[in-house]
């Protein structure tokens, strides 16, 4: 299990770090909003642990994010607000768990585990085509058994090629479905997306583009497209 710790107190990061490493949970520290959005956007973690008030975009701000994402990551809310309307809100956020400071190490990691078996009991289906192995549930990606590293943006936008099993999905269709609502649509945030993605995947091309149409994955069958 990995988990993102978001806590803007040092020291009592580094100890829910350290007390999770012991149990083997790995854990990384986010101090501050900005950089848990970072570090959300680039790795894949099994939990989001919130402080509800750091510094930038605060822990609520971060939780709705994460819930908008639809990745269905559990959180779980980490405060010293402990009235029951702060619970409620902080539930109406989607934190799928509340533990107020001060608290026990041992009962956050029983928590920790308790989301994560009830996490497992969804799991979304594991997609496998013309190579590639797609795992929603783990935002992992294979191909031949080699593991791909991609940004959130470009799991993304395979998510969606991937689901169209090898059907063309459109450029409009992308940016609505792997973007947000704020998405320009004249922008060519997906043909720059599309064209790293590609470049992740490795040759020979997955990735055909349709001139004119949109892209699609090269299954070995159908018009070939430009690849390039």
């Amino acid at each position: 299990m990995r988990v993102l710790i978001v806590e803007d107190e040092p020291l009592l990061a580094e100890a829910i770090r350290d007390g999770l490493r012991l149990e083997a949970i790995a854990a990384d520290i986010a101090g501050d909003g900005d950089t848990a959005l970072e570090l959300l956007s680039i790795n894949a973690y099994d939990i989001a642990v919130l402080d509800r008030d750091i510094p930038g975009p605060s822990g609520d701000e971060i939780a709705k994010r994460v819930v908008a994402s639809g990745s269905g990551m559990p959180i779980m809310m980490l405060t010293a607000a402990d009235r029951l309307d702060d619970k409620a809100s902080g539930f109406g956020l989607g934190a799928d768990d509340y533990l107020t400071k001060p608290f026990e190490l041992q009962e956050l990691v029983l928590r920790l585990r308790a989301l994560d078996r009830r996490r497992a009991h969804n799991r979304p289906p594991v997609r496998e085509i013309a190579g590639l192995r797609l795992d929603p549930f783990r935002r992992e990606v294979f191909r031949d058994g080699r593991y791909v590293a991609l940004t959130r943006k470009q799991f993304a936008v395979l998510e969606v090629l991937v689901a169209a099993e090898g059907g063309v999905v459109s450029a409009e269709e992308l940016l609505e479905r792997a973007w947000d609502e704020n998405a320009d649509p004249f922008t060519n945030a997906v043909r720059i997306t599309v064209s790293a993605l590609r470049k992740r995947l490795g040759e020979p091309w997955l990735i055909a583009t349709v001139p004119g149409v949109g892209y699609r994955i090269d299954t070995g069958s159908g018009p070939e497209g430009d690849r390039g």
